[in-house]
């Protein structure tokens, strides 16, 4: 489905988008929906990969002073929770 809107644009962009579009022979409107899902697309992505990253750098930086984390995380977390 699809939601009409509203924007406004400089005759700077109107221009590009209108060559654009009858390069590919779609609508301004198609053209405009395309731009919108990449954009969209690459936050979603850069998201994630800011999470990987963070969680990245939190490796390591924590000591709990057990030695048998590894093997008993599990436990750990539960105990950690119940407090």
């Amino acid at each position: 489905m699809l939601y009409r809107t509203q924007v406004q644009l400089t005759r700077t962009q109107v221009t590009a988008l209108k060559t654009v579009a009858a390069r590919r022979g779609v609508s301004m409107a198609a053209i405009i929906r395309d731009v919108v899902d990449d954009l969209v697309g690459r936050q979603a992505v850069s998201g994630q990969e800011r999470r990987r990253q963070r969680a990245l750098e939190a490796v390591g930086r924590f000591r709990s002073g057990q030695r048998d984390v590894s093997r008993r995380h599990d436990a750990y977390l539960a105990e950690a929770m119940s407090r």
